[in-house]
Parts: C-alpha cells; structure tokens; sequence
C-alpha cells in the first residue's frame, strides 16, 4: 500500500482513536496515536509526522496548550477536533496557530477531505513562497522563506494560519479576493457556507497590527465581495 505520510493523532477517546487510525491506514497514511497531551510534543520531535490531528480535552495537557507549544518549532499542519457547539475551542484553536479544526463526531469522509486540503496546501504554498520569497506593502515585509513578517522592522508574532492568510492578502494587495479563493488558498478547500475561521483570522491580524476592527484601514471587509488589503495603509 502506498504511503502518503505519516500522521499523529491525539486523541484519548481510545475507541475513537482506533477507528480513525484504522480508517486513515487503510486509506495509505502511516498513523501513530497518542492518547495524553502531555506526551505530544516528545512524539513530534521523534516522528516528525507530516499532519497532526489533535483534540482539544486531553489528559495531561490540553490541546490548546498543546498546539501553542507545539508552533514553537512545528510549522506542518494542526488539525484540531473540536466540540459540535464549542465555538470558542475553535476561536482559540486558530489563535494559537491550528491550521483548521474539524467538528465531532467526526465524519471520516470529510476527515480525509480536510487531510488531504491540508497536506496539499502545504505543498503548493511550499512551491509559490519559493517563487516570491520576499512580499513588501508599504512598511510591511513577509519573508516567506523564514515566514517572518515585520511591520516598520519590528517583528510580528503571527500564528502560521495568520501567516498563510495574511501572505495570501498581501500578493493581492489592493484587489479585493473572494472569501472563496481565500478558502482556496489558505485551506485547500471551498467554502461550505458555515465555516468562520477567516473571520476569525482576520480579526486576529487586525488586532495585532492595531487596525480598528469598527473601521479598519489596513485589511477591510467588502460586504458580499470578499477582502481587501489596503496597499496603501501600510
């Protein structure tokens, strides 16, 4: 069987965990299961695994401390499996750098979907930073080799989610793009009409370069178009 990479998912619902690691093995991936948060960051560095799936209600240590330490030095992608009503882990999931989250009870179907979204974005957006390895907007420089971004030469700490989206908007920086190729490019999917976390994503970029969300200036929302980067607020 081939083996499209290797994924560690943490999950201490042990019957849960069975069945998805079965269902992503026979489906070509090499699945590791870890059942307490605590002993997460020790499996990473070990297996250095191409995708982590990651529930928030661990033992040991929750997942959103998890996936904090986690973007110290983990840059591949964090799937988080969050509750049905639970809109806050999701919130604070991609806060603290979650690529993407995914409601339970978990469906495997639309599981593999997001997997494979997430692990091919990773490749293409891999390809294209190579390409344009360096993005300035007025004050504003992405560095997309080191994934570092700097406003006025003072570094800004952004999660990779933010990354992602914040150098998607800045290579079309003023064009207003589409909530779906927004969706296109920073998750590897369309937009199914319900999910939230670029609105999140973008609330959390403009508190963090002080742009008023009643009246921002520097990424605005266009009402039934999409979002705009403002080139020249920056």
């Amino acid at each position: 069987m081939d083996n499209y990479g290797t994924i560690l998912l943490v999950e201490d619902d042990i019957s849960l965990a069975q069945w998805v690691a079965e269902y992503l093995t026979e489906q070509g991936y090499c699945v590791h299961v870890c059942h307490r948060g605590d002993e997460v960051v020790g499996q990473v560095k070990t297996l250095k695994p191409q995708l982590i799936l990651l529930d928030i209600m661990l033992p040991g240590l929750d997942g959103i401390s998890v996936c904090r330490e986690l973007r110290s030095f983990y840059q591949a992608p964090i799937i988080m499996l969050t509750a049905l009503d639970d809109e806050m882990d999701e919130v604070i999931g991609l806060e603290v750098g979650a690529s993407d989250y995914i409601m339970k009870p978990v469906r495997p179907r639309a599981l593999l979907a997001r997997i494979k979204s997430a692990l091919r974005l990773t490749i293409q957006s891999s390809q294209s930073h190579k390409q344009h390895s360096i993005i300035n907007v007025g004050a504003l420089s992405i560095n997309s080799e080191s994934r570092s971004v700097k406003l006025n030469d003072i570094d800004i700490n952004i999660s990779s989610a933010e990354y992602l989206l914040l150098h998607y908007l800045a290579s079309n920086a003023g064009q207003v793009v589409s909530r779906d190729a927004v969706f296109k490019a920073t998750k590897g999917r369309e937009y199914d009409g319900l999910d939230r976390s670029v609105d999140v994503l973008i609330s959390a970029l403009r508190k963090k370069f002080n742009d008023d969300p009643q009246n921002p200036e520097k990424i605005k929302t266009i009402w039934g178009r999409g979002y705009l980067l403002v080139a020249t607020a920056w």
